[in-house]
């Protein structure tokens, strides 16, 4: 999977990263090198109309933008975005599952209309496994999957280097694979997904309890859950290596990642998942930022690199994201 450190040259240019969770907007801003070198971010009011809401937005990415160039002398080229899903791709349009003011918003059109400034965006998830590929826990890995377990719970797949998009850009939704036959009804609309039993929203649902005050048993069960879930996906696409990053799985620690790998030991016995592991993800809460970095930078070098194709960018006049491409 080539990573974005492969770029050598020194830069004043960075990307406007966005991670748009189901309990928190951050804004932030990273180097062509996956520095984070500013961030901010509010929590969502899940009542405010779909106009504030944007507009809350908006004045964060903007704050961002003039911070970059005050603070830290550093031009902002692009936007990337890692949104809650689903999405349309590109995230033409997103419809995070617990932002009800967000239905098949027309976030890039509104991003690129307010910032004027190149847009490209993807599902959280697949955003992270593109930073933790890149400079995470799953560097030099050719093959494996990434879960966010927070207020929601996503996930990323990346095989032979490349991260799956699918017919809809939304691959690598593991919240949603059964894992209680006949379990919590889940915001699809299903019953027994993962994310209706191990989610944040779930927990709190369950316990009574924000996940910031959990027993050890649900901890354990959390972990077991997702454990039981990311086998199935490494007995289906041949994966050894999970890595799982969100507020819920990295804050219970060991108790949850102990239960995960017993878990997923039980259930991936084939003799190519026999084995698989599952590890917290090493960017910590820098990653999501970091992981939308490196869509815009994707998608900067992609659009690009197809300019110089058809003859619209002169040789020689391009970035580090130019040699750079996380994908």
């Amino acid at each position: 999977m080539p990573g974005a450190s492969d770029a050598t040259t020194v830069t004043n240019d960075v990307i406007l990263a966005i991670d748009i969770g189901g309990t928190k907007l951050a804004v932030g801003v990273t180097t062509m090198q996956g520095d984070l070198v500013d961030r901010d971010r509010i929590p969502v009011d899940h009542d405010a109309s779909t106009d504030e809401l944007t507009e809350a937005l908006v004045v964060m990415a903007r704050n961002q933008i003039e911070r970059a160039q005050s603070r830290h002398q550093r031009r902002v080229v692009a936007v990337g975005v890692g949104s809650a899903g689903p999405i349309t791709m590109n995230a033409e349009t997103i419809s995070p599952v617990n932002i009800p003011a967000w239905r098949e918003f027309p976030l890039r059109r509104h991003l690129q209309a307010a910032l004027a400034l190149p847009v490209f965006g993807d599902l959280d998830a697949k955003a992270l496994a593109l930073a933790e590929g890149w400079l995470g826990a799953a560097m030099g890995h050719q093959n494996f999957l990434t879960v966010t377990v927070s207020t929601g719970v996503g996930g990323g797949i990346v095989l032979n280097g490349q991260l799956l998009d699918g017919a809809t850009g939304n691959a690598g939704h593991v919240g949603h694979i059964a894992v209680e036959p006949n379990g919590r009804r889940c915001g699809c609309g299903a019953r027994g997904c993962l994310e209706a039993e191990a989610s944040g929203l779930a927990i709190e649902a369950i316990t009574g309890r924000p996940p910031t005050e959990p027993s050890y048993e649900i901890m354990q069960r959390t972990g077991r859950l997702v454990g039981r879930g990311v086998a199935s996906v490494c007995n289906a696409l041949d994966l050894d290596l999970v890595v799982v990053g969100g507020s819920v799985a990295l804050g219970f620690g060991a108790t949850f990642f102990n239960a995960a790998q017993e878990a997923l030991g039980e259930h991936s016995r084939l003799s190519y998942s026999r084995g698989a592991r599952i590890v917290p993800a090493r960017l910590g809460d820098r990653g999501p930022l970091i992981g939308a970095g490196a869509v815009g930078m994707r998608g900067l070098h992609r659009a690009r690199r197809a300019a110089a194709a058809s003859g619209g960018l002169a040789s020689g006049h391009g970035t580090a994201a130019d040699e750079a491409d996380p994908t």
